[in-house]
């Protein structure tokens, strides 16, 4: 994508990011559960969001600029980013704006599956959301395991995106998201910011993975 075409799309994304903590706010209305993190303080997004989201854009811009499809990855995004908000404030995922997510990508691919006449990027699509949403049930049924059924719906919406682009895009979001958050907690241990059973939220790193993997496609 030229210069020229991706300012733009990174001036959009800023545009999304000042409206992300607006709406972020309408679902951070319940407490934080016990043993979680300390909250993130608000004014910090108003500054953040902007910055965060003109990048994520600029690299879907980059990364997937001649795919029919760079739109229905922008608007997930943008849904991402609300839910990444959203988590990090208050350890939920809400299912309206995961199912938003997920109408999102599955009519978005649809769409420009029939477009470009190749249905079969489609069903790609599909068994991805397939493959991350029952790998994601398998990681949430283990004994111990943190992880919750908000993280498993949204797994299996971002496998939409990254079957779409093929099975190694699939394999990269799958694991990175989880070397992510892994590396996170460990670093966060060491400076002694948390505990062993703080409760962290995995919805920014399963997108932070996912937009790597987009980008490493």
């Amino acid at each position: 994508m030229s210069a020229a075409a991706l300012v733009p799309v990174a001036l959009l994304g800023a545009l999304v990011g000042l409206v992300v903590p607006r709406l972020a706010r309408r679902f951070t209305t319940r407490p934080a559960r016990s043993g979680a993190g300390p909250r993130r303080r608000r004014g910090a997004w108003v500054w953040l969001s902007p910055a965060v989201a003109a990048v994520v854009f600029a690299g879907l811009a980059v990364a997937r600029g001649d795919d029919p499809a760079l739109p229905v990855f922008l608007a997930v995004a943008a849904v991402g980013l609300v839910l990444a908000v959203v988590d990090l404030a208050c350890l939920r995922l809400p299912d309206p704006l995961v199912l938003v997510a997920g109408v999102l990508a599955l009519g978005g691919l649809t769409a420009a599956a029939v477009l470009a006449g190749t249905p079969g990027r489609l069903l790609g699509a599909l068994a991805g959301a397939a493959v991350a949403g029952s790998a994601h049930v398998l990681l949430a049924l283990l004994p111990g395991s943190r992880l919750g059924f908000g993280d498993v719906k949204l797994a299996a919406v971002l496998g939409l995106p990254l079957g779409w682009l093929g099975r190694d895009a699939l394999l990269a979001g799958l694991l990175l998201p989880h070397l992510l958050h892994g590396g996170l907690v460990l670093g966060l241990l060491a400076a002694r910011r948390v505990r062993r059973d703080t409760l962290l939220p995995l919805g920014p790193t399963l997108l932070a993975g996912a937009w790597l993997a987009v980008l490493l496609a």
